[in-house]
């Protein structure tokens, strides 16, 4: 029996020579030869700008790899394979290192590779999941970690000009280009908690990007790369970034404590439906104080039931130094811009009036 796939493709050959005809004599071939090149002249500014920031900028991002430990099932054995990558930076030349929490989220190691494609491993100093900000270290050279410079967020505008250095899909080293195309987004977190002053940005990020640095024309650090939002999963075109700012005050608490000391005043906010069911004015109605807390102290008293079962009036705290507040999230936010000892004034509303009260903070546990 004749072979299927070698008649095809005999059919094939003979159908091309039927349509093209037959090739050229070997004589007609002689005159061939590649084209000469055509000039393209200098490169344009705005390519110059690129590549400079490029070449300045990528020996502070790196490569992480998350790593997890499986036990064979017959062996029992446990090693350490492969659970996903993401991308970090250069923090310092002691080897902080900055990315996401939910790149190391529920990994056992990780191994960070430079520019150079040198590998270390490392280890977790301290992360802060409202914020999905993690720091990590890893011992090398000093030579080998040169710290990315730092910008400020706080200055942004819309349609200002952005770049992305990361490892998305695990193909390291990759620049793209962008502007700023939104500031002060909202998004949640990887524990529900809202991240308020986002960057949102038209530079194409992918996963792997995550952790990595969003940087402005002059190569400076304006944001870490963070989420995006496609159906697909894939960049499609809205990707956001938490602020430097809010790096810049996150990290070096991380560093020094292993973890973001909140600065707490010790009481327990009530829900929603309780501002309804009594008439409340937005802010953070109190159901508990902690006995002994700064609250109790400075005299807050929480919303209680009475022995007939009626509600006994308590305080509602609707500002933070004269900032109001609408709900928990946001005093949150007010209080993790300050440390613990520090003083605050709250203005606090009961039953129609609304006063100012000096609470020192204390540490949340």
């Amino acid at each position: 029996m004749p072979n299927l796939c070698n008649a095809a493709l005999a059919a094939a050959a003979l159908a091309v020579t039927l349509v093209l005809g037959a090739p050229p004599a070997d004589a007609a071939r002689a005159d061939a030869a590649p084209r000469a090149v055509t000039p393209r002249g200098p490169l344009a500014a705005d390519e110059i700008a690129n590549i400079e920031v490029f070449r300045r900028l990528s020996p502070s991002v790196v490569h992480i790899t998350t790593l997890e430990t499986q036990r064979d099932f017959f062996s029992l054995n446990a090693q350490q394979v492969p659970r996903g990558t993401g991308t970090g930076f250069v923090w310092d030349t002691e080897g902080h290192l900055v990315t996401n929490f939910h790149v190391i989220q529920g990994a056992s190691a990780a191994r960070v590779t430079l520019a150079d494609q040198s590998t270390y491993g490392a280890k977790l100093v301290g992360a802060f999941p409202d914020r999905d900000l993690a720091v990590l270290k890893i011992d090398a050279p000093r030579d080998k970690l040169p710290p990315i410079p730092l910008g400020s967020s706080r200055d942004l505008v819309v349609g200002q000009k952005v770049y992305a250095i990361g490892n998305p899909f695990g193909l390291d080293q990759t620049l793209t280009t962008g502007i700023v195309s939104a500031l002060n987004r909202e998004i949640e977190s990887f524990n529900s908690r809202t991240i308020r002053g986002v960057i949102q940005t038209d530079a194409a990020i992918n996963p792997g990007n995550s952790g990595g640095p969003l940087l402005d024309s002059a190569g400076r650090l304006i944001g870490v790369n963070t989420q995006i939002a496609s159906p697909s999963g894939a960049s499609a075109g809205i990707g956001f970034a938490i602020p430097a700012d809010e790096v810049n005050r996150i990290v070096p608490r991380l560093i020094r404590d292993g973890r973001f000391v909140r600065p707490a005043i010790g009481v327990t906010a009530g829900p929603a439906g309780l501002h309804r069911a009594l008439n409340l004015p937005k802010g953070v109605a109190l159901v508990q104080v902690a006995p002994d807390g700064p609250a109790a102290r400075a005299g807050l008293q929480p919303f209680r039931r009475g022995r007939g079962n009626d509600v006994i009036a308590g305080d509602v705290i609707t500002a933070v130094d004269d900032q109001a507040v609408a709900d928990l999230d946001d005093m949150l936010e007010l209080l993790e811009r300050r440390q613990p000892g520090e003083r605050v004034t709250l203005s606090v509303w009961r039953e129609g009036r609304t006063r100012r009260q000096a609470v020192t903070l204390g540490a949340a546990e």
